[in-house]
This record gives structure tokens, C-alpha cells and sequence, in this order.
């Protein structure tokens, strides 16, 4: 079990939808094992499994100190109006914009005894929730945010050190 590089903005893992995940087995636990190593690390609130190259519905939370992970996780519900959060994406480093995100979420999955699981709440962990569901849907933060803020966002990717 590893603390596992981040794959960048550009690597295709990123925008593939993942497959769900079919048999609980020593491989899926390891990527869990790898997963939850991985959002240990200071200023990570999550890890999609895609994040470590590994297109499978899967991904960890590092919220306010609870540490956990979520197989197979479905949105299930979100309240309120999409508002303006400040959002980063440690696939996309050092940008910052706010994207849409509804102010409640629920997920709901299984865990690695195939029990069934369900985060909800507001604030960061529903922020979490959505971010870390559209990246098992290959999709990254800068496909929610305005059409303006995008360009600038595309913008700094291109003239980012990294891309």
C-alpha cells in the first residue's frame, strides 16, 4: 500500500467514466489501502480512483479529520441551489475558481464487505461528494464553472508549469 501520484490534467484515465466495481478482491482492496493513503496527505479533502490511474468507481474523503471511502458511489441527492464554492483539484494544481455545486449531497455505495454506505451532509463534504462522483464520471471541476471563468481557467492551465 502506497501514497500514489496524482495524474494531471491531460491524462486520459481523467476523462473516462469508470466501471463499476463488479468482485471485492485483493486488488480492490489495495486500491482502497492506496486511496485512503493518499488522501491522508495534508490539504486533500479526496481521491477518485481515477486521480491514481485506475478507472473503477471508487474514491476516499478527508473531511474535518473523518477518513473514509465509498465503493461504487451514486449521487443520490443534492439540495438547494447550485451556488458560486471555491474549488480546487489536485489534477489540475494550484488553480482555484468557484464552481457550482448544490449546498447538500448524498452518496450512497458500499464498503469493502459489501455493506452498504451512505455519506450526506453540506458544506465541504457535499462539496466532496460532487467532486469526487464527476470525477468516476470523467469529468474534472473546470466543466462547472462559468463560461468565463473557464476560458481564464484554460488559460492558466496552458501557461501552468505542469501542463
Amino acid at each position: 500500500m502506497a501514497v500514489r501520484e496524482i495524474r494531471i490534467f491531460g491524462d486520459p484515465v481523467l476523462r473516462t467514466v469508470c466501471a463499476p466495481i463488479e468482485e471485492i478482491d485483493d486488488g480492490v482492496r489495495a486500491l482502497v489501502a492506496d486511496l485512503v493513503e493518499t488522501v491522508e496527505l495534508p490539504g486533500r479533502a479526496g481521491v477518485a480512483a481515477p486521480q491514481i490511474g485506475v478507472a473503477l468507481r471508487a474514491f476516499s474523503y478527508n473531511i474535518d479529520g473523518d477518513i473514509g471511502y465509498v465503493l461504487n458511489p451514486v449521487l443520490t441527492e443534492v439540495r438547494g441551489e447550485p451556488v458560486p464554492t471555491g474549488e480546487g483539484c489536485l489534477s489540475v494544481p494550484g488553480l482555484w475558481h468557484d464552481a457550482l455545486r448544490h449546498p447538500w449531497a448524498r452518496v450512497e455505495g458500499i464498503d469493502l464487505d459489501g455493506e452498504a454506505v451512505v455519506l450526506e451532509g453540506e458544506g465541504l463534504l457535499a462539496q466532496a461528494l460532487q467532486h469526487e462522483t464527476d470525477h468516476l464520471d470523467g469529468k474534472l471541476f473546470l466543466s462547472r464553472l462559468d463560461p468565463e471563468t473557464r476560458k481564464i481557467a484554460m488559460r492558466e492551465v496552458r501557461e501552468s508549469s505542469w501542463f
